[in-house]
């Protein structure tokens, strides 16, 4: 029986397009997915449509099922929702969440997918990926009781970290982005809001996430003596300017860089990746992560959909991919 699928595929930066394409035979151990949804990873996937990923990380780039080479053809993307179609019987019938490209049904091998809690509605799960690089930021930052802290940059990244910090004692969290409307998240979130302008300084720890140099510049004034800018911003290829003079080395700031790519160093000896995913999705129970999904559109919309995002036409945080049930 010869399985087939429709998947998105980027052809060229900004020329995206649904493709059919032939499934292999699952071999013992695979299991095959059929997709209920995913998750469009705003900021690194609108870099890869544009094409702006630099020749030097092509190779740490890839996504775990990426299939052809940066700037494209390629198949890329990386938070996907489904159900076990066929597979071993402790995971067959079951919704998982796994590491794969916008595509209709997918063959992985079983450990490749990962249950998702029966608290956890499927469509919330495609923030799994987001949550997971927050708490690897948190391992990195190691914020402790009653810290000041600011997140700049209000996105997918940005509010994933904030909703985490709401629920640590005797913290003051605020959430700060250009975007004034941004302040509805920053409630639905249970953290407060700033302008840039109007955010709190003193901070122990700024998490930068807004991917612009004004955002990184204004992390490092907010910082007391000491304290630390954790930078989780991707840049692509674009250079950014840093300030380094003023009171960076006067007050012995620290700007240190986090990327889920490696379990962080407090956790590495004791986490593995599969630890730190399953931890994400169990968080994922509380609906107030529901405020950062903010779009949706059907699997076949999505070359015309991601145009728009990474164009900058479809504001927004985590947009929803919706799959034909059948």
């Amino acid at each position: 029986m010869e399985r087939v699928a429709r998947a998105f595929w980027l052809n060229s930066p900004g020329q995206g397009e649904i493709r059919n394409v032939r499934l292999a035979d699952p071999d013992e151990g695979d299991v095959v997915v059929r997709s209920l949804c995913s998750g469009v990873s705003r900021g690194t996937e609108s870099l890869v449509f544009r094409g702006g990923v630099p020749k030097s990380q092509y190779t740490a780039m890839r996504a775990p099922f990426q299939e052809g080479e940066f700037p494209g053809p390629l198949k890329y993307g990386y938070l996907s929702v489904g159900v076990v179609e066929e597979g071993p019987a402790g995971l067959l019938g079951r919704t998982v969440f796994c590491l794969h490209p916008h595509q209709s049904r997918y063959v992985v091998p079983a450990n490749a997918v990962t249950p998702v809690p029966d608290a956890v509605p499927a469509g919330r799960a495609v923030l799994a990926g987001t949550v997971e690089t927050a708490v690897n930021a948190l391992w990195d930052a190691a914020p402790l009781v009653g810290d000041r802290i600011a997140v700049v940059g209000a996105g997918m990244v940005g509010g994933s970290v904030a909703a985490l910090l709401a629920r640590y004692p005797g913290v003051r969290v605020q959430l700060v982005d250009a975007d004034p409307a941004r302040a509805a998240l920053a409630e639905a979130l249970g953290v407060d809001f700033a302008l840039p302008e109007e955010a709190l300084g003193g901070c122990d720890l700024a998490v930068h996430a807004s991917a612009t140099e004004a955002g990184l510049t204004r992390s490092l004034e907010l910082l007391a003596p000491e304290g630390t800018v954790l930078e989780l911003s991707w840049y692509g290829d674009r250079r950014v300017s840093v300030p380094l003079g003023e009171a960076f080395h006067s007050g012995r700031l620290v700007l240190r860089g986090s990327q889920v790519g490696r379990v962080a160093e407090a956790r590495r000896s004791r986490r593995s990746y599969a630890d730190r995913l399953a931890l994400a999705l169990e968080l994922l129970a509380d609906p107030v992560f529901d405020a950062l999904i903010t779009g949706e559109c059907a699997f076949e919309d999505l070359p015309s959909v991601m145009s728009r995002i990474a164009a900058g036409e479809l504001p927004g945080l985590c947009h929803r991919v919706v799959y034909d049930a059948s």
